[in-house]
């Protein structure tokens, strides 16, 4: 084993026990002339089989962590998701709290726009806030895939040197987060909920729901940077526009080298529901285990048709496989804030209202008057929905009509 190598084993006291063949997860060790061999790129260094060992035949040398400068890390940056050339709105909450977070460090805010022809959208991104915005553009940029937009942005922040990057919590933002917070040695808060600056400490507050959504964890990164989080799409204000605001585009170019990717993009098949997309709409008409069984969602997209509003569900519906995942609501679906919420048989466990609270207006339907999503409703109608579904639907198409 090379010395160089983080963990190694020290074969004058290695006595061919195997018991750390045994302890390994990851199927890392084996026995080579009674001596414990370890394969490093399976090994993650999780240490069981230096615990198990009794001779100390096997170390890990942990290097000593590099100290930070941290004088030399500014700014609050936004990652600008965009699809087909359009900013997504995830980015504009996401500079509506970025703005709050630089002005409280007396920094700049800025965005990071990754795309194919994308500069005409630097000028939206000013207007909600952003001081500059980083642009990178390149064909093999025009799709998101993990590896060159990891490699760009692990680029931007190494040369620039951001104290606050921030993602949304969406399928991009959470792949492509995560990969530069490893290779950055930096951490991140997933899936955040809420975010502020430490007025003494100067450091970025970040809080997420724990324990299955049971409480609220606030999480710092004080000796790392840039400190990371992905935030949650619809838990936070988006930025007004302002059009007379002016900022400034600073352009990078990188050789064709840094766009490369183990692989390759075949094709991008667009989602087609019948109804709103569940998280930009204004009215969301969800259903849970009081429907019974999936035929009776028929009764919810009929309502949810009548206001021109997208159909969501509770976990339960989802597991029972009365309705596809991408209509779930909640801690491990999607997180919404509509005008109007309609739960229909929808009990409310804390991982659904997580996901719901912060609507506008929430009406409950129930015929358990114990139900907890009561709790949290602007309106309660304790009643079979059997019955108050297809007359709130009869009643809505009467009055839209008029």
């Amino acid at each position: 084993m090379a010395n160089m190598d983080p963990i190694k084993v020290i074969n004058d006291k290695c006595v061919g026990c195997t018991l750390c063949v045994k302890s390994c997860p990851f199927g890392a060790i084996t026995m080579e002339n009674k001596k414990a061999l370890i394969d490093t790129t399976k090994c993650n260094l999780c240490g069981a089989c230096v615990e198990v060992c009794k001779f100390d035949a096997i170390v890990i040398e942990k290097k000593e962590k590099e100290k930070i400068d941290f004088s030399l890390y500014k700014d609050v940056w936004v990652f600008a998701e965009q699809k087909k050339g359009k900013v997504q709105s995830i980015a504009f909450e996401l500079l509506g709290k970025g703005r709050e977070l630089a002005d409280k460090l007396g920094v700049n805010l800025c965005a990071v726009l990754l795309g194919d022809k994308v500069e005409g959208s630097c000028k939206e991104l000013i207007e909600r806030g952003a001081d500059k915005v980083y642009l990178v553009e390149s064909p093999k940029l025009g799709a998101f895939q993990d590896d060159p937009y990891t490699k760009v942005l692990i680029e931007l922040i190494s040369k620039y040197k951001p104290e606050i990057v921030l993602c949304g919590a969406t399928t991009i933002g959470r792949s492509l987060g995560s990969r530069v917070a490893v290779k950055l040695d930096s951490g991140l808060t997933a899936d955040c909920t809420g975010l502020d600056i430490d007025p003494e400490e100067k450091i970025l507050l970040q809080t997420r729901p724990a324990f299955g959504g049971n409480i609220m964890a606030t999480i710092i990164s004080p000796d790392n940077r840039p400190q990371m989080a992905t935030v949650r799409h619809k838990v936070m204000q988006e930025a007004d526009a302002d059009p007379s605001r002016k900022g400034e585009i600073v352009k990078e170019n990188y050789s064709d080298e840094i766009y490369t990717t183990r692989t390759r993009l075949i094709d991008v098949f667009e989602e087609i529901e019948g109804t709103i997309n569940l998280a930009e709409a204004d009215i969301i008409v969800s259903g849970g285990r009081g429907l019974g069984c999936a035929d009776n969602f028929s009764m919810i997209k009929e309502l949810a048709l009548t206001l021109n509003a997208a159909v969501g569900a509770s976990r339960s519906a989802v597991d029972a496989d009365w309705i596809p995942y991408s209509h779930q609501v909640g801690q491990t679906g999607k997180t919404v804030c509509p005008k109007l919420y309609i739960a229909c048989g929808i009990s409310g466990q804390i991982q659904h209202l997580i996901g719901m609270k912060s609507s506008d207006v929430i009406v409950a339907i129930n015929k358990d008057p114990e139900a907890p999503i009561f709790s949290v409703a602007t309106y309660g109608i304790v009643d079979d929905l059997f019955k108050v579904v297809p007359l709130l639907t009869k009643h809505f198409k009467t009055m839209l009509k008029k």
